[in-house]
């Protein structure tokens, strides 16, 4: 299927019939039915790449449901009524590695990112808001609160796990170290506002966004503080004895993760979560061949048939882990017996299009689940004047969990019709 510039949608005011768009007026029954309707999805996961994929290898060559599945495609390819490919998609953001976390953020890097948006209001009744987590070492973030502040992820598969299962001598320990935590960030506010009084007009514009983001950071210490004797549920599943952490471990770093992540949600620890796929210098060994050159080094390829092969060859491991994560969501059912993956929505993405160039646009991403109508690839007419941006389809995300958001960064339509 390919997708043309559309005109500015809005979902509350559309009847479909025969598949003629028709406008309403505004209908307060009509508003009252929508506002009842439960959310036809609960929970969010965000997987991020940081070297991306490599665009022909990732996008298939037809659009609409009879695809060809492409190279990278292929290891999921038993899922492919579960999720929609989309070609075509950016955010119009600026260029190179520094501008990666656009991929979450929209075209302003380090901004309000679509996971914590999504956190900061279906995440608040779990134990976790949200968890940040990355597979691979990288100086870039990708999750940022509503001042911009990037969070922190977690990079040891053992944290995770001690934070999602802990031991009543853990939970004692993190309370405390939450409540001295605490503590600390009382005297600082206590400070700040002492100097809030005897400095100038625009240090005090700056002083008072200081003071929203330590407001931000006091509200996610206090409902840790206040879940920290929740009860924690119980798994059988064993860790391995060591954490796979150095570089080029990382592949074994990214499985556990998913096994993981996986579990946050079977167990409804949290609803939203993230996950970034670093890529740095390491040299992996794959199928007992170690490559010619190193992760980073394979993504400036300069169009290399070899260096492409090996390139692909990681990409598919990605995806292979990838597979099993779908896998996992499909067997793993929800309290209400049904497949999370139903009604968990996964985006795997990228805020890097073409990394051997450092071009951020046409960035390869894929949405599954989350109760929506897939099986296809969906490619955007890049050439129009209007086309539609990456955040059109967050916002259709959005509004798949029952938010009510109507603009992502520069985007303020939707591609609900691209679903129905």
């Amino acid at each position: 299927m390919t997708l043309p510039s559309l005109p500015k949608l809005d979902r509350r005011r559309f009847l479909r019939a025969a598949g003629i768009g028709i406008a309403l007026p505004s209908l307060e029954s009509f508003g009252a039915a929508n506002a009842a309707a439960p959310a036809k999805a609960q929970r969010l996961v965000c997987i991020g790449t940081y070297l991306g994929f490599h665009q022909s290898s990732f996008f298939p060559e037809e659009t609409g449901k009879d695809y060809k599945p492409s190279t990278l495609l292929e290891p999921i390819v038993e899922h492919r009524n579960d999720f929609t490919v989309f070609s075509g998609l950016d955010h119009q953001a600026p260029n190179g590695h520094g501008a990666w976390n656009n991929f979450l953020c929209g075209q302003t890097p380090n901004s309000y990112s679509l996971d914590q948006i999504v956190a900061d209001q279906i995440g608040q009744d779990s134990r976790f808001p949200s968890l940040e987590l990355t597979a691979g070492k990288s100086s870039r973030t990708m999750s940022h609160t509503k001042q911009g502040v990037a969070l922190p992820m977690i990079l040891r598969p053992s944290v995770l796990y001690q934070k999602l299962f802990a031991s009543p001598q853990d939970r004692a320990r993190s309370e405390y170290l939450l409540r001295s935590g605490h503590s600390s960030l009382d005297a600082v506010l206590e400070d700040a506002k002492r100097l809030h009084s005897q400095v100038s007009s625009s240090d005090k514009e700056k002083l008072s966004e200081y003071f929203d983001s330590l407001r931000e950071v006091e509200k996610r210490m206090t409902r840790q503080i206040k879940g920290v004797n929740d009860p924690v549920p119980e798994t059988g599943y064993s860790m391995p004895d060591y954490d796979p952490v150095a570089p080029t471990l990382q592949l074994e770093a990214e499985a556990l993760m998913y096994d993981l992540m996986a579990l946050a949600l079977e167990t409804d620890s949290t609803k939203v979560l993230s996950l970034f796929i670093g890529g740095l210098g390491q040299v992996f060994t794959i199928e007992g061949e170690t490559l010619k050159a190193g992760y980073h080094a394979l993504s400036h390829h300069g169009n290399n048939p070899e260096t492409i092969a090996d390139l692909v060859k990681v990409e598919t491991e990605h995806m292979r882990c990838f597979e099993r994560f779908l896998s996992l969501l499909k067997t793993k059912t929800d309290s209400n017996g049904e497949p999370l993956l139903d009604s968990t929505i996964v985006l795997l993405g990228t805020g890097m299009g073409d990394a051997s160039r450092h071009a951020n646009s046409n960035l390869p991403t894929l949405v599954a689940g989350g109760g929506f109508q897939h099986g296809q690839h969906i490619a955007v007419d890049r050439s129009g004047k209007g086309r539609p941006l990456l955040g059109d389809l967050y916002l259709t995300l959005m509004q798949q969990l029952g938010l009510e958001e109507e603009r992502f960064s520069n985007a303020d339509r939707n591609l609900n019709q691209l679903f129905s």
